[in-house]
């Protein structure tokens, strides 16, 4: 059993919603920050969300020392914070939720990573980290809102099949979720490109929805 989650830019909504979850889940959840203010302050919004004493706030370099590790920055501060954190993180499981995106208008555009995804660059400046790509596509608000049921599959993918089945159970703790084997690491890249769109039909609809895969 995981007993420490480091969530790295935590404070967003993304990052707080699966500190709700993991926290409810009884793992201890540090959400990170380059400012120790403003996870103290992202801690404070849960606080009434989960168990006294299992979320708490700190800067990204004391999150990056928990037992796993959540990369949630946005993708322009991936490669400086990762580069700076580095010695914490090696032969870590680290699991990255960033789908690489602008905003222009209110619409969302998939950004090309040159490594081909946000998590190949990620294990690319990690090449002792263990780097599982998973939780792009669950909505923020279910997360948060923990008398909620997330009915949604997360897909995840990684070359290294022990932390791939690691994640897939730590996944699985979320009430509603189905964790979907997504194969190697190459393939997070339609996964991240795939929270793009429906970020866009979401601001269509006025919705959150999120994935679901039949015939499996």
């Amino acid at each position: 059993m995981i007993e420490t989650i480091g969530i790295l830019g935590g404070t967003g909504p993304e990052g707080r919603g699966l500190a709700v979850r993991f926290a409810l889940a009884g793992i201890k959840v540090v959400i990170g920050s380059r400012d120790a203010s403003r996870a103290d302050e992202a801690v404070a919004k849960i606080a009434d969300k989960v168990p006294a004493g299992m979320v708490f706030g700190a800067v990204n370099a004391d999150a990056a020392r928990a037992e796993v590790v959540i990369i949630a920055v946005p993708y322009a501060a991936q490669a400086d914070t990762l580069k700076a954190l580095k010695p914490s993180l090696d032969g870590k499981v680290i699991i990255n939720v960033v789908a690489p995106m602008d905003f222009a208008d209110g619409k969302a555009t998939a950004v090309s990573v040159p490594e081909g995804s946000a998590a190949r660059q990620a294990q690319q400046l990690l090449p002792d980290s263990r780097m599982v790509g998973a939780f792009h596509n669950l909505s923020a608000r279910d997360l948060l809102d923990p008398q909620r049921t997330v009915e949604s599959d997360v897909v995840v993918c990684s070359d290294d099949e022990v932390a791939q089945k690691q994640v897939m159970n730590l996944a699985e703790l979320i009430p509603g979720v189905r964790a979907v084997n997504g194969g190697g690491l190459d393939n997070s890249r339609y996964v991240e490109e795939l929270t793009t769109l429906l970020l866009n039909i979401n601001r269509i609809y006025k919705a959150h929805a999120t994935i679901k895969l039949v015939g499996i």
